[in-house]
């Protein structure tokens, strides 16, 4: 297909950081495995073309899209976390704890929401790109954004959020 040796650079370099932008959409870790599969193989089919431009940019476009096509032909009904987690004791477990509740957190937003959340902070993408990739207006971004946000914060609030200690103030207040 051409230029093998340059898309294995490419894969190794970027496949974590996929997996894990594709576990912030999904939630899940096989579904996040197989979606990050399935958006290298279609950048491998596409790769003379894409080589010379972001690569890394084209093959998240591709993820995104191939979730959203996941969820639309699904129409699944989200299925909101069973229990809030549970508060740790500031020890190497604590780590685990926070991933956890942030997974769970972001599992109780809508698609869009989760979509929108984990493009503008864990991508680091602006509103306009992230408007970009999911087909949306800017302000659709910006309304969707304050949404998610306000249900995370009311999520912290009304659970025994891990992200902060008992001896540390929340996260807002630190800045």
């Amino acid at each position: 297909m051409g230029d093998d040796a340059g898309f294995a650079e490419f894969m190794r370099g970027s496949a974590d950081r996929l997996g894990r932008l594709a576990y912030l959409l999904t939630g899940d870790r096989h579904r996040a495995e197989d979606l990050t599969q399935d958006a290298l193989a279609r950048t491998y089919a596409a790769w003379p073309r894409v080589v010379h431009e972001d690569a890394y940019g084209y093959t998240r476009r591709v993820l995104v899209n191939l979730h959203i096509d996941w969820w639309r032909v699904r129409r699944r009904r989200e299925r909101p976390a069973s229990q809030p987690p549970a508060r740790h004791d500031p020890d190497p477990a604590h780590v685990v704890a926070e991933r956890d509740w942030a997974v769970r957190a972001l599992g109780q937003l809508s698609r869009r929401e989760r979509a929108v959340v984990a493009l503008r902070y864990f991508a680091d993408l602006t509103e306009a790109a992230v408007a970009q990739e999911l087909g949306i207006s800017i302000g659709t971004v910006k309304s969707t954004n304050a949404r998610a946000l306000a249900r995370l914060r009311a999520a912290a609030a009304m659970t025994d959020n891990p992200m902060s200690t008992p001896d540390s103030q929340p996260v807002e207040e630190r800045r």
